[in-house]
């Protein structure tokens, strides 16, 4: 991974959070944009609890959870770049109604019990469908805002508030899951989706991100410019925590007798997010980014491997709560190496690159902590995840080139 010329964020004066919002069109494009990504804060869980409800299968719904998140890996980069290609309206809606159409299939499967291999094929289609609307918010971000300081502020009140959606999705999706059913859930995370993503592409700066005009060189392709695949190393480990927690996490829930905890685990672990994230956009930075990605993700992978340790809930409501601090940082310190590595013309695809990395690491530790949770215990998916992530850690630190 390439370290990039040290960047003092204390050079500049930078719009606070309330100023960022209140710059002309963006609460328009925001907070449309904020709705559709609660459907990705909840599709996940709904998924795993779906197809467990449906199957008794831990080791199925991990499976399908993680045939979801491959299939979303292996297509993110092409719809980013449909994205570039097309504009924000075009494709982003037509996603939307992909991905809705998907959910509401799996929901008639799991509603009438259908062979477990039919629900993993299921979560594999609609895996292939999740509009890139962070990616494209962090374009119309880099659009308002100035490299520096001000769009530091802009991408990490974009990466607390998604944070907050993954607050609230789960406790949303365990709840329409519990109290009402599986097939209403999952068709619920479709609408929600189609919702946000038509109020965010009617806004006038996502129209303004059209159709490409000019082709791009092969030299500008984000796994192109040197230190790139360093950081979607890095950004992989920050995936294999995520896919850790939310397999192994609703396993503990599942262990204690309260399934429904999963959702106030998984929240923990988002607020704990949102206040790291508030606190890293406050401060001013000097140094590499690269550093600090690196650091934040040597944190992650100890606190992950330290919850094998935890035995009660409330401990591990605690202990998910001080790793969630360190999410937003790692995802805000990603975003702002794609955007200082690679060229504007392909802008939405470098930030999904980013977010391709991470969905790969959990997709992965899904499937993977899936079968150890059901061969072992929860606490072994813990410590497994863990050591995953300090590996990918190492090889990102290995392979960078002289500063």
């Amino acid at each position: 991974m390439a370290y990039p010329p040290p960047t003092d964020d204390r050079a500049a004066d930078p719009l606070g959070y309330l100023g960022i919002v209140r710059l002309p069109g963006a609460a328009r494009a925001f907070l449309p944009a904020l709705l559709g990504r609660l459907a990705f804060a909840m599709v996940g869980l709904v998924i795993l609890l779906a197809v467990q409800r449906a199957t008794g299968s831990f080791a199925v719904a991990g499976s399908a959870t993680g045939a979801f998140g491959v299939a979303n890996v292996v297509a993110s980069p092409y719809r980013a770049r449909l994205v570039d290609r097309i504009g924000q309206r075009r494709a982003l809606v037509s996603m939307a109604v992909g991905f809705a159409t998907a959910l509401g299939t799996l929901a008639v499967l799991t509603y009438v019990d259908a062979p477990a291999w039919s629900l993993v094929l299921g979560s594999l289609v609609t895996g292939f469908f999740p509009p890139p609307l962070g990616a494209s918010m962090r374009v119309v971000w880099s659009s308002l805002t100035p490299p520096g300081p001000t769009r530091t502020r802009a991408y990490s009140l974009d990466a607390v508030s998604e944070e907050s959606m993954f607050t609230i999705g789960p406790l949303l999706g365990a709840t329409l899951v519990t109290a009402l059913s599986p097939s209403i859930a999952l068709t619920a995370t479709g609408c929600v989706a189609v919702v946000g993503t038509v109020g965010m592409t009617t806004s006038r700066h996502s129209r303004g991100h059209g159709p490409r005009t000019t082709g791009t060189t092969p030299s500008s392709r984000p796994l192109r410019r040197p230190g790139f695949v360093g950081v979607l190393t890095a950004m992989a480990g920050v995936g294999a925590v995520l896919g850790t927690v939310e397999i192994a996490a609703t396993a503990f829930a599942a262990k204690q007798g309260a399934i429904g905890s999963a959702g106030t685990l998984l929240a923990a672990l988002g607020a704990g997010s949102v206040c790291g994230g508030l606190l890293y956009g406050r401060r001013s930075w000097a140094g590499s980014l690269t550093r600090r990605l690196l650091t934040t993700v040597l944190m992650m992978a100890v606190l992950t491997s330290l919850l094998s340790l935890v035995s009660t809930t409330v401990p591990l409501h605690v202990g998910l709560f001080l790793l969630g601090f360190c999410i937003a940082p790692a995802l805000v310190t990603g975003y702002l190496l794609s955007d200082h590595l690679t060229t504007a013309d392909v802008r939405t695809e470098a930030s999904s690159w980013i977010n391709t990395a991470v969905n790969a690491g959990a997709a992965l530790a899904s499937a993977g902590i899936g079968v150890v949770v059901d061969s072992r215990s929860p606490g072994t998916g813990f410590l497994v995840g863990g050591a995953a992530a300090a590996l990918l850690l190492v090889l990102a630190a290995v392979t960078r080139p002289p500063s």
